[in-house]
């Protein structure tokens, strides 16, 4: 399927955050790069990783030979009823999960530079496809993924875990970029740190994080004494996928929903591991923490937590009304249950997540306001009464209305409109409006303007978020990331580019030529390791040369000893 075509079919608030993938911006030496990775990856996942790894690889579109097109990934992902979108480095969490319940995997569309080969601080096309693509097969893994994006958009972030995305997006993007000066990384760095340091109690979308941490990104599965990999962070990296075998390195446990409990650090290695019973187990342990969440549970106690974030949140009646906002202000009878909710700022009201005509953001700029639950002498919620049932309670058009409620709030005015959809009343607007409640404060009163009034019995529901995310966006800007795009030199990549040729059998390629080339980069190890390659006879003099400076950079420089070491490792097991 042709990109553009899978952008059209995206929610118009989703787009923005899509980019093209074009296959030039790829050089030679990066698929080179993701050659040596993947090739690595697969001869050590062979007996590590779960058995559908190397299968997942094959079906979803993922060749050990050159970096992935988007679109060749997507005729295989449409088989097994997903697609994939490349994006420009970091996206808000909260789309990445909006992503993933619509079934499309997001892929970075950089890839890592040679410096990083073993871990890149910044998202990129090997942890994205590599990682996360190949266990799509595997339909219970596939209904546990869709099942976290749903559960992840609904969570409630607080401000806190905001500016804790943003200090991460910040401190990568400084990382990749080898123009940056080491006091910049240092005070990203430091940043960064004091969020972490922060006491504060995590929010609900926090500690799904963690959750995403243990399993999608860093999970096992089996028994504890026999277990594979499969989180895609480990299948992604030549050094955690090894790394993490070791018990007296890294303890393993049981995975249960107290995983919530433990906090990670993407700066380290991690202490510990948890291990899932099966992909069907992941589930079990998800709905299991999703049914504490707010959008679950609902009431009083879920806008308190709305109110504690800080952050654009929503509250669902009963009746299906849907108010988004910031939360500030819940009031409560004897018993706990919610009586009246108020927002400051931007206020979107909605019914089945569609914005209700005239009661957007601007309608409702400076904040909202509406009792909850039931009128006194009514026997059912005042959303379900028909219009001729409303006359019967005098409760008619253009006329005073005084609405009593049970909790003791008193709504009074003029009533100018009521707005209903599917038979139900959902918004009842008052002119010369006085709202009170049982002690007599204030709610609202006349000189405030309209009182639109949302109708319902109860908060049964409250999510991160908005209702109607066309109408109501909290994340326009979907600027790409500034990052860091080496030039290359075009000697060099025309080098890598005959190599490849060369290794892949074709003849035209003058050896003595490429032994001369090769002398002008003493320091280029991946071009050696990629003449490792070359196992024709005519070759055979390259190859012994390759080797011999292989060995010698190893030597001279520790920090290439590892890639060097496994280059050589290869080779001879090829031999």
């Amino acid at each position: 399927m042709q990109q553009q075509e899978i952008i059209a079919s995206l929610p118009a608030h989703l787009r923005p955050f899509v980019a093209v993938q074009d296959p030039a911006r790829y050089t030679p030496r990066d698929h080179a790069v993701w050659r040596f990775i993947l090739r690595h990856l697969v001869a050590s996942l062979r007996t590590t990783a779960h058995p559908v790894y190397l299968e997942g690889l094959q079906r979803t579109g993922i060749s050990l030979d050159h970096v992935p097109s988007i679109e060749e990934m997507n005729d295989c992902l449409a088989r097994l009823g997903w697609r994939a979108v490349v994006v420009d480095g970091f996206i808000p969490p909260a789309i990445f999960m909006e992503f993933q319940a619509l079934r499309i995997l997001v892929i970075a569309v950089d890839m890592r530079s040679v410096e990083h080969l073993f871990y890149t601080p910044a998202p990129d096309i090997v942890h994205e496809s590599a990682g996360h693509a190949p266990f799509i097969v595997d339909i219970d893994y596939a209904e546990f993924l869709q099942r976290f994006g749903e559960v992840g958009m609904k969570a409630v972030a607080s401000r806190h875990d905001e500016a804790q995305y943003e200090a991460v997006r910040r401190l990568s993007r400084l990382k990749e970029d080898p123009r940056t000066r080491p006091e910049d990384i240092s005070e990203a760095e430091a940043t960064l740190q004091e969020l972490a340091r922060s006491e504060e109690a995590p929010s609900e979308a926090a500690l799904l994080t963690r959750l995403h941490w243990w399993t999608v990104e860093y999970g096992l599965v089996g028994e504890l004494d026999d277990y594979r990999i499969f989180g895609a962070g480990l299948l992604s990296s030549l050094g955690e996928s090894r790394h993490c075998l070791d018990d007296s390195r890294v303890r393993k446990l049981p995975l249960t929903v107290d995983a919530v409990r433990y906090p990670y650090d993407i700066t380290t290695e991690q202490p510990q591991l948890f291990v899932t019973r099966s992909c069907r187990h992941l589930s079990q342990v998800l709905e299991e923490f999703a049914a504490s969440m707010c959008f679950q549970r609902g009431g009083a106690e879920s806008l308190r937590k709305a109110i504690a974030a800080g952050t654009v949140c929503t509250a669902g009646y009963d009746s299906g009304v849907q108010v988004s906002g910031r939360f500030v202000e819940v009031c409560c009878d004897a018993v706990g249950n919610a009586t009246y909710l108020r927002t400051d700022g931007p206020t979107q009201l909605a019914f089945r997540d569609s914005e209700l005509y005239g009661h957007g953001i601007e309608a409702h700029a400076g904040g909202f306001g509406a009792p909850v639950g039931r009128l006194k002498d009514f026997s059912r919620c005042l959303s379900e009464y028909s219009v001729d049932e409303l006359k019967a309670h005098d409760i008619r058009l253009d006329e005073q209305v005084s609405l009593e409620f049970l909790s003791g709030i008193t709504v009074r005015g003029c009533l100018r409109h009521i707005l209903r959809q599917e038979h139900r009343n959902l918004v009842l607007s008052f002119e010369d409006c006085t709202v009170t409640d049982l002690d007599g404060r204030t709610l609202f009163q006349p000189e405030w303007g309209r009182y639109d009034m949302a109708v319902g019995a109860a908060i049964d529901s409250v999510w991160g978020g908005t209702a109607d995310r066309e109408r109501y966006q909290l994340y326009r800007d979907a600027t790409p990331e500034p990052s860091y795009t080496p030039s290359g030199d075009t000697a060099l990549q025309a080098l890598y580019r005959q190599v490849d040729a060369l290794a892949r059998g074709e003849s035209d390629v003058d050896r003595e030529d490429l032994a001369r080339e090769l002398a002008s980069w003493p320091e280029e190890w991946l071009l050696r390791a990629e003449l490792l390659r070359c196992e024709d006879p005519a070759s055979a003099a390259l190859r012994r040369q390759a080797r011999a400076e292989l060995e010698a950079l190893g030597q001279r420089h520790p920090a290439l000893l590892e890639p060097v070491t496994l280059a050589l490792e290869a080779a001879d097991t090829a031999g």
